[in-house]
C-alpha cells in the first residue's frame, strides 16, 4: 500500500504531522505511566501462553501481545505498542482508502479523525484493537477493488485482501460479524454485478472463521458459551439504554462536528448516495448497534471498528470552507480532554483517598507493596476476581487463580488451572470486601481471616491451611459446570478442558431437567 502522491498545502501539511505526531508522543508518555488495568492484564497472560483462542474471545490480541513480549519485553508500554501505534496507521490506512474516491480530500478525513480526544488519550489494549486495524485495512481495500472500472488482476488481489483481512478481524472479535453484514447488504443491494468479488472476499476470509470452530469444538465451545448464552442471560429492554447509544454517538463526534453535520446534511446525504459504499459502512451498523440497544448497553468500543468513516463522510460531505472549522471544532473538544488528563497527573495517591474506587487505585498503583505484605513462601496467592487475579499475576509474573464462583466474564481459569495441584496447600485469598470466613471453611482444614491495609485501604486476606480439592471440585467446579458448561448437545466436541478435570471426560452429563 503506497500514499497517495498529491500536493497538499502548507498549513494541512503542518497540521496533519503535528497532529499525528504529538498524539504519538502523548500516547507512548501515558502507556509508560498508567498503571495496568484488569482486562490488560488478563490479555496479558493470553500473550504469556498464546494459543489459537481463548475463554472468552478469538486470539488476536493475545498473539499482538505475544510478540511484543518476545520483541520489547513485559514492560506496560510494550504491552500497550499496538494501540499506542494503532490511530497513526488506522488514520494512514484511512487516508489511502478515501483517496480511492477523491484524493484531495482523503487527507482532511485523516485529519478530522487524529483529532478525536479517543486518539490522544486511550492506550489501553483490549480486543478491540487488533479489531479496528483489521477491520480498517478490509475496508479501504474493498474501496479501491470497487473504485476499479475493471475486474483485472490488481481488482482481484484487492478484493481477496479485503476478505483476509476481514477473516483476521473475525479472529479478533465476533463484532466483525456486523461488518461482514455490510458487506452483504452492499453486494445485495447494490452491486449485485459483482457478485464474483464477493465470492473471492468470502473465499479468502474462511480460514480466520474455520480457526475459531476447530479451537471451539477442542474447548468446549466456550467462545459460543459465553457470546451467545452466559453474558446475555437477564438482558431486558430498558428505555435508557437506547439514550446511552445516542450520548455515545454523540460524545465520539464531539458536540461541533455534530452540528456541523446536522447543518450540512444535505451534503451527507449527496456523498452516501453518490458512494454507496460508504453508505452501507456507516448505515447498516448504526441501525444494527441501534437495535440491539433496545436490549443491551452498547458500550462505546462497540462502534470503534466503524467511527473512522464517519469522518470520511465528513469530509467528502462538508463544503471545503467548513473542513477547517470542523477541525477547530475537534481541537477545542481536544483541549479539554488534555486539561483534564494534564489534571490528574498532578494530583498525588494521597489526593484520591475519599474517592469510593480508592481501594482499587491503590491495587493497581501500589501492587508489588501489597503482595509484599501477603506472599510467603508456602502459600498460594489468590483472588476473588479476575481483574484483581490478573493484576496480581503481572506484577508476580506467575499466574494468580480465582478462587471461587468467579462470574461469566474471563473465566480463563477454566481452560489454564487445574485445581487439583492444590489439594492439601495453604491459599491466601486476597479480597478488599470483608469476607465471610464460613463460605472458605468447608474448603480448608483449618481458616484464618488476617486484616491489613496498604496506603491506607483496607484490603483482607483469608489464610486457608489444607485445601480440600475434592469438596472443591463437587460444589465449586460443579455449580461452575452448572452454570456456564450447559453445552447444547448439538454443538459437536473434540474437547474441553474443564469438562475433562471435572468429570473425566469431553462431554460431562446434564443436570436433570435440563433440554438445552
Amino acid at each position: 500500500m503506497s500514499m497517495p502522491s498529491l500536493s497538499l498545502s502548507v498549513p494541512l501539511q503542518r497540521a496533519l504531522w503535528a497532529v499525528a505526531g504529538l498524539s504519538l508522543l502523548l500516547r507512548l508518555f501515558i502507556s509508560a505511566t498508567f498503571p495496568i488495568t484488569g482486562d490488560e492484564a488478563f490479555f496479558y497472560w493470553w500473550g504469556v501462553y498464546p494459543d489459537w483462542g481463548y475463554y472468552d474471545h478469538p486470539p488476536m490480541v493475545g498473539w499482538f501481545i505475544a510478540a511484543m513480549l518476545q520483541l520489547f519485553g513485559d514492560a506496560t508500554w510494550s504491552i500497550r505498542l499496538p494501540i499506542v501505534l494503532l490511530p497513526l496507521v488506522q488514520g494512514l490506512v484511512l487516508w489511502w482508502g478515501v483517496a480511492a474516491w477523491d484524493r484531495e480530500r482523503a487527507p482532511w478525513a485523516a485529519l478530522l479523525f487524529w483529532l478525536t480526544p479517543l486518539n490522544w488519550i486511550n492506550t489501553l489494549i483490549t480486543t478491540d484493537t487488533p479489531l479496528m486495524l483489521w477491520s480498517m485495512l478490509s475496508i479501504a481495500c474493498l474501496m479501491h477493488a470497487e473504485a476499479r472500472a475493471r475486474m483485472d488482476g490488481r481488482t482481484w488481489t484487492l478484493y481477496a485482501l479485503s476478505g483476509l483481512f476481514i477473516g483476521y478481524a473475525f479472529l479478533s472479535k465476533y463484532f466483525s460479524v456486523v461488518l461482514g453484514l455490510s458487506y452483504l447488504v452492499y453486494f445485495a443491494l447494490v452491486r449485485r454485478e459483482r457478485w464474483a468479488g464477493m465470492l473471492v472476499l468470502v473465499l479468502a476470509a474462511l480460514p480466520g472463521p474455520a480457526i475459531n470452530v476447530w479451537w471451539n469444538m477442542g474447548h468446549g465451545w466456550s467462545n459460543i458459551m459465553f457470546n451467545v448464552y452466559n453474558r446475555n442471560q437477564g438482558e431486558v429492554f430498558g428505555w435508557h439504554k437506547p439514550g446511552l447509544y445516542l450520548l455515545t454517538w454523540a460524545y465520539l463526534l464531539t458536540p461541533g462536528v455534530l452540528w456541523l453535520g446536522v447543518k450540512h446534511r444535505a451534503g451527507l446525504r449527496n456523498a452516501w448516495s453518490k458512494h454507496r459504499l460508504l453508505a452501507c459502512l456507516t448505515g447498516v451498523p448504526v441501525a444494527f448497534f441501534a437495535l440491539l440497544s433496545l436490549k443491551k448497553v452498547i458500550g462505546l468500543h462497540w462502534v470503534l471498528s466503524f467511527y473512522p468513516l464517519m469522518f470520511a463522510s465528513l469530509a467528502l460531505a462538508l463544503p471545503r470552507e467548513a473542513l477547517p472549522r470542523a477541525g477547530r471544532y475537534l481541537a477545542v473538544f481536544l483541549g479539554l480532554h488534555l486539561l483534564v488528563v494534564g489534571g490528574m497527573y498532578t494530583r498525588d495517591l494521597a489526593d484520591w483517598k475519599d474517592v469510593k474506587i480508592y481501594p482499587e487505585i491503590v491495587r493497581s498503583y501500589r501492587t508489588e507493596a501489597l503482595l509484599e505484605q501477603v506472599k510467603t513462601p508456602n502459600a498460594v496467592i489468590m483472588a476473588t476476581a479476575y481483574t484483581p487475579a490478573a493484576i496480581y499475576g503481572h506484577a508476580l509474573k506467575h499466574y494468580v487463580p480465582v478462587f471461587g464462583l468467579g462470574k461469566f466474564h474471563a473465566r480463563q481459569d477454566d481452560l489454564l488451572v487445574d485445581y487439583a495441584r492444590f489439594d492439601g496447600k495453604t491459599i491466601r485469598i486476597i479480597s478488599f470486601s470483608r469476607p465471610e470466613l464460613p463460605d472458605y471453611a468447608p474448603y480448608f482444614q483449618q481458616v484464618t481471616l488476617l486484616d491489613m491495609s496498604q496506603s491506607g485501604a483496607q484490603f483482607f486476606v483469608v489464610e486457608g491451611q489444607g485445601f480440600r480439592y475434592e469438596l472443591y471440585r463437587q460444589q465449586v467446579l460443579g455449580e461452575i459446570f452448572r452454570r456456564y458448561y450447559n453445552i447444547p448437545a448439538w454443538l459437536p466436541m473434540t474437547g474441553c478442558p474443564f469438562c475433562e478435570r471435572y468429570c473425566g471426560q469431553v462431554r460431562c452429563p446434564r443436570p436433570e431437567g435440563d433440554t438445552r
